[in-house]
């Protein structure tokens, strides 16, 4: 038994020991004291013969002390052994590129080529090799000889690296759809990829070479993937009837055809402003849907289109296109998404919401599940602070916030309640729930949450009496009531009235959306600038940075203005809501081919 324990002693300490100069010599060779490191990796090698990875290392220590000699003669001595690992041959061969012996150099490198042909899954930690010493045509010869030599093995995506860091992007491409058309990998995770090379430009080159690559696939191989690719690549550039060309073929070329795909890009053309190819994809659906939910869902994308541009007759129309749609399609639960649009039109446009509330209010006594239910109150919460009722909308709020405690809507929820009661001048409670969304699992609401806790907290200290903060608050109602003359007026009074406080920043930031909102360019710019001027170090600046970016990128074409103040967001608001937009923006602006 003593012996046992002793021996048992023995073995842990000299487990110890061992752990001890691995980590050291892994320490001083990351700290750059090499000298010390070589001591350590030559007691680990004596040791271990057969871990490559100490072999390696003490290779590395050499070359970094330029003892070439030292490393030829140990990976010399390596390569006699029989179970010699083929990397060794490389390791030699860099040995010789360091000391710019060419010729000596290439020979190894062939002969590490050519150990592929004994064992073709020797490929992969050959190819690998030569990428991290950046010899990277002998990296593409190895990678392709043990994919001929084993076509079961795949290592496009390793090529597609490799071509792209060599600017052949057209091989690159060609591997990464390989991927893609033999399952090798997700679609998604080689599109990020390919996102990388391209930009919105159609004219791009690499835009133009992704088409013909694609378009030479289609012609080679006919299949399916390359229209629904093709779109893809359609929407990147914004040719959104061009996309929609593709999606016609891919819905007729489908069995058990869905609609699906064409109802997506219909909302991506919509929210992209391109009303025209918008309307053509949903009448589209309208006339292709034998479902009838997807044919309701189109009609009521056409009256978002619709009430684009407003006026009197137009909303006269569209009042009478829900009353037909209504009477088609009858109130019932698979409908909810015509009652709620139904509502919210009566309310936010034909300022009726005694209607909506009616029709809400009778939506939920149809047999609806849980997250029917909260989105029916939801939006009939919206409707009742509209009409200023705002302790009957904090009691539809809580009940979907607590029906629904760890989901997103339920977050939601708390936000409108901290809203409402920010509304109607209850700022202790809205404190007091915005505290704990600015924890939330939603970017949107975590980001919205702090704005308006900070708007609370920072106008509360400085006037006592909340004279400010109230008229804020009735400017904001306002805007939310879509009375957006009188908000900006009513924002205006607080600019005038109460110059040099807190609140400046926020009144010039929501009066320039509303003006923007209105396309009173001139004069939503004019704001955003005094905000860049005036409070640059105050925690408004990014969104007027990235507004402003906004404006000259998307309404007034002024790319260098757009990019210049993009830049800001980059180097001054790293921990922006807005620093990922800013920066894809400012690269594509720029005419970055990758990131």
């Amino acid at each position: 038994m003593r012996f046992f324990l002793f021996l048992s002693f023995c073995l842990a300490a000299l487990s110890f020991s061992f752990g001890q100069e691995d980590f050291l010599a892994k320490q001083y060779f990351n700290d750059g004291d090499y000298e010390k490191a070589v001591v350590f990796y030559e007691k680990l090698v004596q040791k271990n013969p057969r871990r490559t990875d100490y072999s390696e290392g003490l290779v590395a220590c050499y070359q970094q002390l330029e003892r070439y000699s030292d490393a030829e003669t140990f990976l010399l001595q390596k390569l006699e052994d029989t179970y010699a690992f083929p990397t060794f041959f490389i390791e030699l061969g860099y040995n010789y590129t360091l000391q710019d012996q060419a010729e000596k150099a290439t020979g190894y490198y062939q002969k590490a080529i050519q150990k592929i042909e004994e064992n073709p899954n020797f490929g992969y930690s050959i190819g690998y090799r030569f990428q991290k010493y950046a010899l990277l045509d002998q990296a593409i010869l190895a990678y392709n000889k043990a994919m001929t030599l084993k076509p079961e093995l795949n290592y496009d995506f390793q090529l597609a690296r490799i071509y792209g860091e060599q600017g052949d992007i057209e091989k690159m491409y060609q591997s990464y759809l390989n991927l893609i058309y033999e399952g090798r990998t997700s679609r998604s995770n080689v599109l990020r990829n390919i996102d990388d090379f391209i930009s919105d430009d159609p004219v791009n080159a690499n835009n133009i070479l992704l088409r013909k690559v694609l378009l030479k696939n289609a012609q080679k191989n006919p299949d399916i993937l390359w229209n629904e690719l093709l779109s893809w690549l359609f929407i990147q550039q914004k040719q959104y009837n061009s996309a929609f060309g593709q999606e016609k073929a891919i819905y007729k070329r489908t069995e058990q055809a869905s609609l699906d795909r064409m109802e997506n890009l219909g909302q991506v053309t919509l929210e992209n402003k391109d009303l025209e190819s918008a309307t053509t994809i949903f009448k589209y659906i309208v006339e292709e849907s034998t479902n009838p939910l997807d044919k309701l869902n189109a009609e009521l994308h056409l009256i978002d289109i619709e009430l684009e541009e407003v006026d009197k007759k137009t909303l006269q129309t569209v009042d009478k296109k829900f009353q037909e749609l209504v009477a088609e399609y009858g109130n019932e639960s698979r409908t909810l998404q015509l009652q709620i649009a139904y509502a919210n039109f009566l309310t936010f446009k034909l300022e009726n919401p005694t209607q909506a509330i009616a029709i809400l209010k009778e939506s939920l006594r149809l047999p609806l599940g849980r997250m029917a239910k909260a989105y029916v109150k939801l939006a009939l919460g919206d409707i009742l602070v509209f009409d200023q009722k705002f302790n009957q909308a904090l009691i539809y709020f809580t009940q979907v916030q607590k029906s629904l405690k760890n989901d997103i809507l339920a977050q939601d929820a708390r936000f409108k309640v901290a809203q409402t009661s920010f509304y109607k001048g209850d700022f202790d409670w809205a404190l007091t729930q915005l505290k704990v969304l600015r924890g939330s699992t939603s970017q949107l609401i975590a980001n919205d949450a702090m704005q308006l806790s900070l708007l609370i907290s920072d106008n509360s200290l400085e006037d006592s009496t909340q004279t400010a903060l109230k008229k804020y608050a009735r400017a904001d109602l306002l805007a939310y009531q879509n009375q957006k003359e009188k908000a900006i007026a009513a924002l205006e009074d607080i600019l005038q009235n109460h110059k040099g406080e807190k609140i400046e920043d926020e009144a010039l930031l929501r009066q320039g959306q509303l003006l923007e909102s209105q396309k009173k360019y001139e004069d939503a710019e004019f704001n955003y600038k005094k905000i860049v001027e005036f409070y640059t170090h105050d925690i408004l600046a990014d969104d007027a940075y990235f507004a402003l970016g906004e404006l000259y990128r998307t309404i007034l074409d002024e790319p260098e203005k757009a990019k210049a103040h993009y830049e800001k967001i980059i180097y001054n608001y790293q921990d922006s809501y807005y620093f990922p937009m800013a920066r894809k923006y400012f690269r594509r602006l720029r005419g970055d081919a990758i990131n």
